[in-house]
C-alpha cells in the first residue's frame, strides 16, 4: 500500500507528481528522505525532518513546510494503516519552475508513506565497486539529492552482474566512502570497531550516528578514520547501517565468507530497543 500526500490531499497508489517541464524532471533539482515507522515507532523522525529541509536548501530549493507541520502529516499518514504495520516515511522536495537555476519558492513537496518490513537479518553480499563517489566540489554531497543517486544506481548494477547485493564505494582518493546504498562499519581482527570518517563525499547517516552512540554507551567505541579496501580484506566482520535495514550484516565480501558477528548482533539489538522504546 502507497499513501502520498500532495496538493492538501492524501491519494492511494502511484500518485503523479510532475509535468514535462517541472525543473525536476529534467535538470534534477529534488532532495528526500527516508525515515522508518515500525508499529507506530518513529525512531529519529524530526532529525530526518529536519535533514530534507537542510537538503533543500542546498540545491537551490526550499521546502514548504516545516518540521512540526511535516510531523504532524506523517503521524496523520502512519494512523491510516494497519497499527503494526512496517513502513517507510519519504518526504521529497522538487523544483518545479526556472531555467538552469530552480526557483525556490516555488518548490513542490511530497509525502509518501509506503509499506516496507524490515529486512531479516541474514546479511548480504558485497563487492568492491570501480565507480567513486564524487568530492564535495564535484557534485552537493551534502545533500539527499536525488542526482547523486545516479552513482549509487550504477554502483548497484555492477555489482548486480558481478552476482552480489551492494558494493562497496571508494572516494576518488581510493578510501572506502560507504555502502552504494548505507554506510558502512568493520571490525578490525583485533577487534576495533571502524567507519569511514566524514571526508564530504557522502552523507553521515542519522542512523550511523544513533548506532555509534548506543554503543558508545555499552563501552563499545567505534573509531572514525581513514579506510583503504586493504583494512576490509581482512575484517572480520563488516555490516552497515541506513535507514531501511538499521543494522545488517555483510556475509559474503568479494570471495570471502563473513558471520553475522556479535558487534553487529549488537548493535542490531541495541538499535531496535531503542525504536521500540
Amino acid at each position: 500500500m502507497h499513501l502520498t500526500y500532495f496538493n492538501d490531499s492524501w491519494t492511494e497508489g502511484n500518485t503523479p507528481l510532475f509535468g514535462a517541464m517541472d525543473h525536476s524532471v529534467w535538470l534534477g533539482s529534488s532532495v528526500f528522505d527516508g525515515a522508518r515507522s515500525l508499529g507506530g515507532r518513529m525512531p529519529d523522525l524530526r532529525l530526518h525532518l529536519q535533514r530534507v529541509i537542510v537538503s533543500a536548501e542546498r540545491v537551490g530549493l526550499a521546502c514548504p513546510y516545516t518540521v512540526d507541520e511535516m510531523e504532524r502529516l506523517v503521524r496523520e499518514g502512519v494512523a491510516k494503516f494497519p497499527a503494526d504495520a512496517e513502513l517507510y516515511i519519504r518526504p521529497l522536495v522538487f523544483g518545479t519552475d526556472g531555467l538552469l537555476i530552480p526557483v525556490a519558492e516555488k518548490s513542490g513537496f511530497a509525502l509518501t508513506l509506503f509499506d516496507a518490513p524490515m529486512p531479516p537479518f541474514t546479511g548480504f553480499s558485497a563487492c568492491l565497486s570501480t565507480l567513486k563517489r564524487p568530492d564535495a566540489s564535484m557534485a552537493p554531497t551534502d545533500a539527499k539529492a536525488s542526482s547523486l543517486y545516479a552513482n549509487t544506481t550504477k554502483a548497484l548494477r555492477e555489482a548486480k552482474e558481478r552476482g552480489f547485493d551492494n558494493a562497496v564505494v571508494c572516494d576518488s582518493q581510493g578510501r572506502v566512502a560507504e555502502f552504494a546504498s548505507a554506510n558502512l562499519f568493520f571490525v578490525t581482527p583485533a577487534g576495533q570497531v571502524v567507519t569511514p570518517v566524514p571526508n564530504g563525499t557522502f552523507l553521515s547517516g542519522i542512523t550511523r550516528a544513533r548506532v555509534i552512540g548506543l554503543l558508545a554507551k555499552e563501552g563499545v567505541v567505534v573509531e572514525e578514520r581513514a579506510v583503504l579496501p586493504a583494512d576490509l580484506e581482512t575484517a572480520v566482520e563488516i555490516f552497515n547501517t541506513g535507514n531501511y535495514g538499521k543494522v545488517s550484516p555483510c556475509v559474503r565480501y568479494e570471495s570471502r565468507t563473513l558471520p553475522v558477528g556479535p558487534v553487529a548482533t549488537l548493535a542490531r539489538d541495541l538499535y531496535m530497543a531503542f525504536a521500540a522504546a
